[in-house]
């Protein structure tokens, strides 16, 4: 079933019509390495490993039939190569949002389930905190022992809550993204949304054709106020924009950014926006 007729313009074409990877009875050598390869991309979030990063005596132990796919991404999930990444760096919330993505393939549905996680890790470590992403009767149900971890938060399923839909994409930035190169950064996405107990509106992807990609950078260098006068000509207006290829870099690499413009520079600005392939995300009086 497909996961919306939008799923080109959300950047989620990649898993429209993919299936879940599965080491069966009677896998061979070339299905063992394609699990591997599969579990290093989901529970590293799609980031880049080199050879000498990888776990190669447990990945000998999967291809000997040792250990389960559960085995190996608990593995993965505990190492060291995982803490480098995504735990020593980040803030505990960013930590769980990121943990919940990689090994439940959703995002966090509500406040507690933070604070649960969060006590678990100070009363028991980090690696009970894994344990009980992968130990859970959420994960036996929908990966089992055999079954690498996919994103299931663009489905509607059976236990899963529609609000996890639209907060999906504030975690998942897009297939040629990873977890570490957003322009976010370490900061959570969603620690905001969950307290309010709110729903966000789906953002799509980075680099994605639409205005609504848009995402502020941490740094936040562009003021959201500025002294203006009261007539027309003396207003200055903020324009967000959303994938534009900057001339410094390659024509694959997008931005986003934000702009303030005095009115009588206003069109010029829109226009040479517009050569440069971006897509304003919105214009507002500063």
């Amino acid at each position: 079933m497909a996961i919306t007729t939008a799923a080109s313009r959300l950047g989620v074409s990649a898993f429209n019509d993919s299936k879940p990877l599965e080491l069966r009875p009677n896998w061979t050598q070339a299905d063992a390495q394609a699990v591997i390869q599969a579990v290093y991309r989901q529970v590293l979030g799609n980031d880049y490993i080199m050879a000498s990063e990888r776990l190669t005596a447990t990945e000998s132990l999967l291809c000997n039939g040792s250990i389960t796919v559960r085995d190996f991404v608990r593995a993965v999930a505990k190492s060291e190569l995982y803490k480098e990444k995504f735990f020593y760096n980040n803030f505990q919330t960013r930590v769980i949002e990121l943990n919940l993505k990689h090994l439940l393939g959703r995002a966090p549905y509500d406040e507690s389930e933070v604070i649960y996680h969060l006590d678990l890790y100070q009363e028991n470590g980090f690696e009970a905190d894994i344990d009980s992403y992968i130990d859970s009767e959420e994960y036996t149900e929908n990966f089992g022992d055999n079954i690498v971890p996919y994103y299931r938060g663009f489905n509607t399923q059976t236990a899963q809550k529609t609000v996890g839909f639209t907060r999906m994409f504030q975690l998942y930035r897009g297939y040629a993204n990873s977890d570490r190169s957003q322009i976010a950064g370490t900061t959570s996405r969603l620690a905001r949304e969950l307290a309010l107990n709110s729903a966000s509106a789906v953002v799509a992807p980075s680099g994605g054709s639409g205005g609504w990609a848009y995402r502020p950078s941490r740094q936040g260098l562009t003021p959201e106020r500025t002294f203006r006068n009261s007539n027309k000509e003396g207003r200055i207006y903020r324009i967000e924009i959303s994938a534009m290829n900057l001339p410094r870099y390659p024509k694959v690499r997008r931005v986003s950014r934000a702009l303030l413009v005095p009115y009588e520079e206003l069109s010029a600005t829109l226009q040479k926006i517009n050569k440069m392939g971006g897509k304003v995300a919105s214009v507002t009086l500063a």
